[in-house]
């Protein structure tokens, strides 16, 4: 079963953390699938992934495309988790515990100066570790990620 990993953006914005995240998953060798509501935040983060460093160039479309299935980064609202091993939520999206279950990791990213977010997330991480998923916690601390809480296997 896969774990789900909760960043609280405190220090960097959701554009500076998703790529270092999607670059990651896709040195795992890894499928992502990033799940946010329709509108301006999953445009704002579609050019923010063609604006990258060139060396660490990221394709990706964006869902609804003709060649959704052989994107290797993908994000969308309503797109299936299958076929993904990683799976980030942002926006408040939802990842089910089986969604979870089946990729390699999933991450839901927050904004800790969101009191909406924020509850949003408490709210998430209840859910998903009530149905047994291991969850972690992550918070920034003098710009350096570090875990503040795990829960463990039900």
């Amino acid at each position: 079963m896969g774990a789900v990993h909760f960043y609280h953006l405190t220090h960097s914005p959701i554009e500076a953390t998703l790529p270092m995240l999607v670059e990651k998953s896709r040195a795992a060798g890894w499928r992502v699938l990033i799940r946010g509501p329709k509108g301006p935040l999953l445009s704002r983060l579609d050019d923010q992934l063609w604006k990258g460093d060139p060396v660490a160039f990221c394709p990706h479309g964006m869902a609804g495309g003709a060649h959704d299935d052989q994107q290797p980064v993908l994000l969308g609202d309503d797109v299936p988790a299958d076929g993904f091993a990683c799976l980030i939520s942002v926006g408040g999206a939802d990842l089910t515990g089986a969604e979870i279950g089946s990729a390699q990791r999933a991450c839901i990213l927050f904004d800790g100066h969101d009191q909406e977010a924020l509850t949003k997330a408490r709210g998430q991480w209840k859910a998903l570790t009530e149905a047994g998923v291991v969850a972690q916690y992550w918070a920034q601390d003098d710009g350096a990620w570090v875990k503040k809480a795990e829960s463990g296997a039900a």
